[in-house]
């Protein structure tokens, strides 16, 4: 395996690691993961992960650099929605102050470093792929 494979295969095994890692934890209860979140986002996130752990062993650059650039698309907007979710969860209480500090009791948790470092660490194993260089035999006339 090369450098730029090695990098995507950690950066896939981080991704399909930081599925199972909290991401949230309401009122300091319990800790919820992504599947907990949104179970088949996260089937999506897990397949995604697979993929590219088989496409960095049999060395495929362009599906390895598709499935980066999914994988760091899809942490993007698993962040946003997560933020609306909480944004948006108690929006139904007339009182402001008591909604503010509802949403305040939701924390993000240090599951999202792994997700995103998987994600990072991905896209740039896929951009350092580079292109095999074909040499063209010199012809002595």
């Amino acid at each position: 395996m090369r450098i730029s494979s090695i990098l995507s295969f950690v950066g896939f095994v981080l991704l399909f690691a930081g599925t199972y890692c909290p991401l949230l934890r309401p009122f300091h209860i319990v800790s919820w993961n992504v599947y907990q979140l949104n179970q088949p986002y996260g089937l999506v996130m897990l397949l995604a992960a697979i993929i590219g752990i088989a496409a960095s062993f049999l060395n495929q650059p362009k599906i390895i650099r598709a499935t980066a650039w999914v994988s760091a698309a899809l942490v993007i907007m698993l962040f946003i929605a997560a933020l609306l979710k909480i944004h948006f969860a108690f929006s139904f209480i007339p009182f402001h102050k008591f909604e503010a500090f509802l949403a305040k009791q939701i924390k993000f948790k240090w599951g999202w470093y792994v997700l995103l470092a998987g994600a990072l660490f991905a896209v740039a194993g896929a951009l350092s792929i580079r292109k095999p260089t074909v040499k063209i035999p010199e012809t002595n006339s």
